[in-house]
C-alpha cells in the first residue's frame, strides 16, 4: 500500500507544480519516502530476508488440521510434506492477506488415474480463493480446474506443467479483497501466477470464494485469512514454502 502512496503523491506533486516541474528535476525527485531493504535470496526460490518460512522439510509446527485445529496429519519425509489421504486438508496458523507466496510441488511419479483424479490438491489463500494442484502434463481434464487455474474461474495462460514426479513451483502475488462496512465487496481479490517460472495468471480478478458448484458469490470476511493445502485424497507432496506480506 505504501507503493500507491507514493504513486499517489508523485500525481499530486504534478499537478500542483504544473509547468514547473518541467524544468528543475528536483522537484519530481522524492526523497522521504525509501524502500525497506530486503536481501533477495542466491538462488530461484531461496527465501528473501523478510520472509517469514512457512514449512522448510522438518516438521508441520506451522500448521493444523483445518478441520480441527490440532496437530496437521499429514507425512514429513525427506524434507517434503506429504498428503495422507482422509487425513483432511490443513492450514498456517497464522492469518495473511495481501501476500507474496513461494510454494513447490510434486504430483505422484506412477499416474494411476485421469483428469481430475490424477495428481489432485489445492492451494487456497484466505482458505477461499483456489489456485489448483494438479498433475496436468498430458491429462485431459476441464482448463479451468487444470494445472495453474483459479478453480472453475480462470484458466492459465498456458500449460507450464512438467512430468508426473517432478517437482514444480508456484510464484503468486495476491491482493485480499475489500469490503464496505455493510459487507459490500468494493474491491475484489486479485492473483498474479507463475507456474515454473512462467507467467499463467496476469493479475485476474477473482470472482468470488471457488466453488466446486454453482458461481461464485462474494461473502464479507475478515482481511486475513490461512493459506489451506487441500487433501483430495491423492498424495501429493509440498516443500519450500514461505510468504511475504504485502
Amino acid at each position: 500500500m505504501k507503493y500507491i502512496l507514493s504513486s499517489l503523491l508523485v500525481s499530486l506533486a504534478t499537478l500542483a507544480f504544473g509547468q514547473e516541474a518541467g524544468k528543475d528535476p528536483k522537484t519530481t525527485e522524492m526523497w522521504k519516502i525509501t524502500p525497506p531493504v530486503v536481501t533477495a535470496g542466491k538462488a530461484y526460490g531461496e527465501a528473501p530476508s523478510d520472509a517469514e518460512i512457512l514449512f522448510d522439510g522438518k516438521d508441520l509446527n506451522n500448521w493444523v488440521s483445518a478441520n480441527s485445529g490440532k496437530s496437521a496429519g499429514w507425512e514429513v519425509k525427506d524434507g517434503a510434506m506429504t498428503v495422507v489421504k482422509g487425513s483432511g486438508d490443513i492450514k498456517t496458523k497464522k492469518a495473511f492477506g495481501d501476500c507474496q507466496l513461494h510454494i513447490e510441488w510434486r504430483t505422484p511419479a506412477t499416474v494411476e488415474s485421469e483428469g481430475q483424479g490424477r495428481g489432485n490438491s489445492g492451494i487456497f489463500f484466505m482458505e477461499k480463493y483456489e489456485l489448483q494442484v494438479l498433475d496436468s502434463y498430458q491429462n485431459t481434464t476441464y482448463p479451468n480446474g487444470q494445472a495453474g487455474s483459479i478453480y472453475k474461474q480462470h484458466i492459465p495462460l498456458v500449460n507450464a506443467s512438467r512430468k508426473p514426479g517432478e517437482w514444480q513451483t508456484y510464484d503468486a502475488i495476491f491482493t485480499a479483497p475489500r469490503f464496505s462496512e455493510n459487507g459490500r465487496i468494493v474491491v475484489p481479490a486479485r492473483i498474479t501466477v507463475f507456474h515454473n517460472g512462467v507467467v499463467i495468471q496476469n493479475n485476474v480478478e477473482i470472482w468470488g470464494p471457488s466453488e466446486y458448484i454453482g458461481l461464485p458469490v462474494y461473502l464479507p470476511h475478515d482481511g486475513k485469512g490461512s493459506i489451506r493445502l487441500q487433501d483430495h485424497g491423492n498424495p501429493v507432496s509440498y516443500r519450500n514454502i514461505w510468504i511475504r506480506n504485502m
